[in-house]
């Protein structure tokens, strides 16, 4: 019998395209289809309608591939506007378990389970054995991976290989560099490996022709070469696999990749004989010294429907095999599994359970059964219903579980929310509020702020509401640091502080949005009297565009439920960050202390003769 704990939903989330399918058995896929993205508004709603479509079947696992990396629970598409949380769709979809994977990870987990009738070979070359095997794929961007084996199974690589700059190697993708350097700054393989490429390619080998020659889509341009209709559309598909017979090939000899290159994708398997006749190969080989070593790497081109499919399916069962392996972990499954076979008080304990387990973790037997609305004994009687010996056993399992499959990611508040998870939910968002921020630092901007910081006479700090805390907290920093520094949080003293800045002069604008009109009008009245401008704001916001130096972080505010407070803290971290970075003193004490020489940069100010600040010392450590 089909339950719904055999079902599993699978899906590859493209630009285009979201494509799902049920697996009711390890490898074998029922009820394909294919959605529009621009029919939903959210890949949320894709999820339901195709759920919708499926029905009455239900499932309690999913994974699905998208087009971009996954670091975190928050995902934002980089070639769609879709953006969600990963662990908020899983509870809003009633989910058991949701993965979210690199849809080049994959389909890169994929390739073990290809048939060789599934593949193609291009050209020469025997695959080694248990050896690294390497995956490219072009369609709306350029994907890249690797497989790595590892004992018995094996690790995929997370790559964004595709962005590494493309170099050319003859007269025609010279002259294809030449023409897309005049609109991009750096020409990456993903810039012309791609449908979008196959078009620029077009576009730069017919600059020779009038200026009314005819702007192709990929598609036309790939059926007007295929057809033999147009010998421009024939060099441009030719230009094409060359470039991709030397990106495989770096691929190759930087992976070590002696089980062989596969190509994916939706552009090169749909060429057929084409590119086999193409020079891909012949470019491939073309390695100078290393010419030998990648004569003996086979080439192929991967011709299954879909396989997409079965890497995600493989990474699915690899989180569930280790979930079940862990009795913890395995806990709040197996009770959703077992609720309906639970009797009504039972149920009740069981949906206490799923609610608020840290409540009950932390609970005495006595506060479960009184919140759970049931006796003392019922909550024995459940504790054994779900294989524990007793509320104590019951209890170390539910620990670990907490401990180990709860990752840190961003959840909402609820009113529903007892103090204690409320608590739970409150850090957890924080830390992975932080993590976030760590991991998307710029060095080029904190050196550009730090070096605004190191050469200013005075330092003026615009801050509004809640933000002003913030300001208060990096002038007393900064007055420590020997700054002249004044924060100001009052339109009236903005205006004025505003009126009286100069070249001189530093202004600090700190904003989570970076868009309030008044901020921006100072921030442009400080800019015409020519003092710099360092802004402590969100990413692309217009306080960051107009600003001299931005630190960002990026962070969804709810203010409904009191998260601004998360933002807060990432802008005092950043503070941090900021005056950490110019430490007072001599460089003489210093580099005696530390043991290493420092670089030290000393400015008198001129200020008014009402007011005489003390000099700027600043000594910066070296790295």
């Amino acid at each position: 019998m089909t339950t719904p704990e055999s079902l599993r939903l699978i899906a590859d989330i493209g630009g285009l395209y979201a494509r799902f399918a049920i697996e009711p058995e390890r490898g074998h896929f029922t009820h394909q289809a294919s959605l529009r993205c621009a029919d939903h508004a959210s890949l949320e709603q894709a999820i339901r309608a195709y759920l919708d479509s499926v029905a009455p079947l239900q499932v309690a696992h999913a994974a699905i591939a998208v087009a971009n990396p996954v670091e975190g629970d928050q995902v934002r598409m980089t070639n769609y506007h879709w953006q969600f949380s990963i662990e908020e769709t899983r509870q809003s979809l009633g989910l058991e378990t949701l993965v979210v994977v690199n849809d080049f990870t994959a389909l890169a987990m994929a390739l073990p389970k290809i048939s060789p009738s599934d593949a193609r070979q291009v050209g020469g070359g025997q695959a080694v054995s248990n050896s690294v095997i390497g995956l490219l794929g072009s369609g709306t961007g350029l994907g890249v991976s690797g497989l790595i084996p590892a004992g018995d199974g094996w690790i995929s690589l997370g790559s964004e290989g595709g962005h590494t700059s493309f170099s050319p190697r003859d007269a025609r993708e010279i002259q294809v560099l030449e023409y897309a350097w005049k609109q991009f700054d750096h020409v990456s393989f993903e810039r012309l490996l791609s449908g979008s490429g196959l078009e620029l390619i077009h576009q730069a080998l017919n600059t020779t022709k009038p200026a009314g020659h005819e702007a192709l889509s990929a598609p036309e341009i790939t059926r007007r070469a295929l057809e033999q209709q147009d010998p421009q559309c024939l060099a441009t598909l030719d230009v094409f696999c060359n470039m991709l017979g030397t990106a495989a090939s770096n691929l190759a000899v930087t992976l070590g990749a002696l089980g062989g290159i596969y190509i994916g994708g939706s552009i090169v398997p749909r060429l057929g004989e084409f590119f086999d006749r193409s020079g891909f190969r012949q470019r491939f080989e073309d390695k100078g010294r290393f010419r030998q070593y990648v004569e003996h790497i086979p080439t192929y081109v991967i011709t299954a429907e879909n396989p997409t499919f079965l890497g995600v399916s493989a990474i699915l069962e690899a989180q569930l095999r280790t979930l079940q392996n862990s009795a913890g972990s395995a806990i709040l499954s197996q009770i959703r599994r077992l609720r309906p076979q639970l009797s009504p008080a039972e149920q009740r304990v069981a949906d206490l359970v799923l609610s608020q387990p840290r409540s009950v973790l932390n609970d005495p037997i006595h506060d479960i059964a009184l919140a759970a609305e049931v006796s003392q004994p019922t909550v024995i009687r459940f504790c054994r219903s779900v294989g524990c010996k007793g509320l104590s056993d019951f209890k170390l399992r539910l620990a670990s579980g907490l401990s180990v499959s709860v990752p840190i990611t961003h959840t909402q508040v609820t009113l529903e929310d007892s103090m204690l998870e409320l608590g739970a939910k409150v850090l957890g968002n924080t830390a992975n509020a932080v993590l976030q921020l760590r991991n998307e630092l710029q060095r080029e901007a904190i050196d550009k702020a730090i070096d605004l910081l190191a050469n200013t006479q005075r330092v003026e700090i615009f801050a509004v509401g809640n933000y002003a805390a913030v300001a208060q907290d990096a002038q007393m920093k900064l007055l420590r640091l020997g700054v002249p520094c004044g924060a100001h949080t009052t339109p009236h003293l903005q205006q004025l502080t505003a009126e009286v800045m100069n070249s001189e002069a530093l202004a600090i604008f700190i904003s989570s949005g970076g868009n309030l009109p008044e901020l921006l009008e100072l921030q442009q009245k400080v800019s015409e009297r020519g003092a710099k401008v360092l802004a402590i704001t969100a990413n692309q916001s217009l306080l960051a565009k107009r600003a001299d130096a931005a630190l960002v972080a990026e962070h969804n505010e709810h203010a409904a439920t009191h998260l601004p407070m998360v933002s807060r803290v990432l802008h005092l971290l950043l503070v941090d960050i900021l005056v950490v970075g110019p430490t007072p003193g001599d460089s003489s004490t210093e580099s005696d202390s530390v043991g290493k020489p420092s670089t030290t940069t000393c400015t008198v100010p001129a200020a008014p003769e009402s007011l005489t600040p003390p000099p700027v010392c600043m000594s910066f450590r070296s790295p």
